[in-house]
């Protein structure tokens, strides 16, 4: 199969994993996270750009453009099951300079990508409404002439900015559904009513939740019709945690202790395949 069939089918897949059900698209951070988490069975997956940019030694929002397209690339071509990219705010301000770095995103074997209407600045941490708006549509605009049927996601980050306001939440969300958004996502959701909410003023448009704790279930959130169940940085954190217990003890204790819970070499090494040493 070449890479440019590959990459439509993995768009068919996808647009069909939204219309109907509920299906959780885990966040792997790395290649080897995303061929362990195919192996599991999940049905698609989604990069994190927190996740990514730890793996740099850098905090969130602080990878390049350059960088954030070859870890598309590179995630997306390990595997054969759909990529959905967090292309935060998509590297620009302008909608024009959206558009064009969209179009660029979506030709790095993707099956879709969110754009999100965060600033990055504490004073104002959200684009104004309209130009927030006009973003999507250039994002949409783009993917129609470069990529069709490459599924958009359009973010708004109120709840995880300092600004949870349900009403402008949902506000934001039908504007970005009207405004040519395939799926709809305000991550910081946890109250179940506030999910309900989302969920009716975009349908029958698909809305996607963000799990970062053990708040709810998958059952629970496709009861209330959401469509979408993803982790961000989650599972990163999960890791370092492990990471950070193991190394904080040999370096404050001298002790190994929590090197004898962790998976074999064996297990690692067998899931990956046959290694060097």
């Amino acid at each position: 199969m070449t890479t440019e069939s590959k990459a439509t089918e993995a768009v068919q897949v996808f647009r069909e994993l939204h219309r109907a059900g509920c299906f959780v698209i885990p966040n792997p951070w790395d290649v080897g996270s995303a061929r362990l988490l195919e192996r599991m069975g999940f049905r698609a997956l989604a990069t994190t750009s927190s996740g990514f940019a730890w793996t740099l030694g850098r905090p969130d929002n602080h990878v390049t453009l350059d960088e954030a397209l070859a870890h598309f690339r590179a995630v997306s071509a390990s595997i054969t099951v759909p990529v959905n990219a967090d292309f935060e705010g998509a590297f620009a301000v302008e909608p024009e300079v959206v558009g064009a770095h969209v179009a660029l995103a979506a030709g790095t074997g993707v099956a879709g990508l969110s754009v999100e209407d965060a600033t990055g600045d504490p004073a104002r941490p959200l684009f104004d409404f309209a130009l927030a708006v006009e973003r999507v549509r250039a994002a949409r605009e783009a993917l129609d002439r470069a990529a069709p049927g490459v599924l958009l996601t359009a973010r708004t980050e109120g709840f995880i900015v300092g600004r949870p306001d349900l009403e402008e939440t949902l506000r934001r969300l039908r504007a970005f559904a009207e405004a040519g958004a395939d799926c709809l996502f305000a991550p910081g959701l946890r109250d179940l009513g506030a999910v309900l909410a989302a969920v009716a003023a975009v349908a029958p448009k698909p809305v996607n939740v963000l799990v970062g704790t053990d708040f709810t279930t998958v059952a629970e959130l496709a009861a209330a019709g959401v469509r979408r169940i993803s982790v961000g940085g989650a599972l990163a954190r999960t890791a370092w945690t492990g990471f950070l217990a193991a190394a904080r003890e040999i370096a404050e204790q001298g002790t190994f202790g929590h090197l004898g819970g962790a998976v074999s070499y064996a297990e690692m090494n067998a899931a990956f395949g046959k290694g060097l040493g």
